[in-house]
């Protein structure tokens, strides 16, 4: 059991929801900070059918009085308990923990979300700090960093593969998100070629073969799902012409490698470029969260193709990040930098590259990339 950042939703007594993908590990960390909470899993098929006739069961599975964490595993499969967790907070002070992996049902349904009652946190594949000795760059940019993969009795090709199937079958086809599965499949390895890049939805849908429409629909699920995230461009105070299309990204590079499908015409660069920006971006998103430095994240590009891949906006200042795979770095690495510190000169700049050393041009900072993953919430303080 890796060691998670995650520390601010235990040091309260407020009831909260924690979302994540599957196979983040929610449950895991839960069992082993709360050994003694009472933990009501909505996967087990007998309960489930049970509370779905008769959710006032709810309140029998619980000894009164009980002082401990309450935790709901999986919420949004029963969306209507939450009206009797409302309920039990206010009768009986009870302080819940309600896991997700998808926030959509609850969305969709209109459902009472505890009217305040409850806070909200995400939890992400390990980063490069909770990985410590075993993080590795190699095999993070090839397998990711969801926690199963990374325990050595698992074949973490195998159970990528079948990560994605579980989440068509259980998630999406059980939730009845989708009609056709096979226009889902082949959609989910298509916008596969989108990642790290300015989605063209129109493009998309035509080599699905289906409606813009749809698959406008399609990428709303798999965001409601957690599985991708679009980032938007930083707009603010804008100097120059900015693009307006957002950038896609799955949410951990592993998910990404494995649908990306690869054959004799596809070189290793096409899809190793894209994987190390993933794995910087899910970084960034991690630590953010967890630490609660206040960033919202986008990228920048102008029309005339000048682009910075990470801006961090928030209330600790800006931050401007470029992520190079190369060992060296050279002086058209730096323009887009630089145009971005000329309309943005109170920014601080760095640039992640594949070197073994701290270089430093002008107010640019170069990091190693291991070492930047590493080091990234002193980074993100930006003192």
């Amino acid at each position: 059991m890796y060691k998670r950042l995650l520390e601010k939703p235990l040091e309260g007594t407020h009831s909260f929801f924690l979302f994540g993908p599957r196979g983040t590990g929610k449950t895991s960390w839960l069992k082993s900070k709360i050994p003694e909470g009472l933990y009501i899993d909505l996967l087990n098929q007998e309960l489930f059918f049970e509370l779905l006739q008769n959710l006032h069961k709810i309140e029998e599975l619980i000894p009164k009085g009980f002082k401990n964490w309450i935790i709901i595993d999986e919420v949004q499969k029963i969306p209507e308990l939450l009206n009797e967790v409302h309920r039990m907070i206010e009768s009986y002070r009870y302080k819940f923990i309600l896991t997700g992996s998808s926030a959509r049902t609850l969305k969709r349904k209109g459902v009472n979300l505890l009217a305040g009652r409850a806070l909200y946190y995400k939890m992400f594949p390990l980063t490069a700090i909770e990985l410590g000795s075993d993080f590795r760059i190699e095999k993070s940019l090839k397998i990711g960093q969801l926690p199963t993969v990374h325990d050595q009795t698992v074949n973490p090709e195998d159970y990528l593969k079948s990560y994605i199937h579980v989440y068509l079958r259980e998630e999406v086809m059980q939730e009845g998100l989708i009609r056709n599965a096979g226009a889902f499949a082949r959609f989910l390895q298509i916008a596969s070629f989108s990642q790290g890049s300015t989605l063209n939805v129109t493009e998309i849908a035509r080599e699905v073969g289906i409606e813009r429409k749809t698959v406008e629909e399609y990428f709303q699920i798999t965001e409601d799902l957690l599985l991708s995230f679009r980032l938007p461009v930083f707009t603010k105070r804008a100097k120059r012409k900015t693009v307006t299309h957002s950038k896609f990204y799955y949410f951990d590079v592993g998910v990404y490698r494995t649908l990306r499908p690869m054959g004799p015409f596809d070189s290793p660069e096409e899809a190793e470029g894209p994987a190390l920006e993933s794995l910087v971006f899910q970084e960034l998103q991690a630590i953010n969260n967890y630490l609660d430095f206040g960033y919202e994240i986008y990228f920048w590009r102008t029309v005339d193709k000048l682009e910075v891949d990470f801006i961090l906006y928030g209330p600790k200042g800006i931050i401007g990040i470029e992520v190079k795979r190369s060992k060296k770095i050279h002086s058209n690495d730096l323009i887009a930098l630089h145009a971005f510190q000329e309309d943005y000169p109170t920014a601080k700049l760095y640039l992640l590259y594949g070197g073994t050393e701290r270089l430093y041009f002008d107010r640019i900072e170069a990091i190693p990339i291991s070492e930047a993953l590493q080091s990234l919430p002193q980074l993100l303080q930006n003192i």
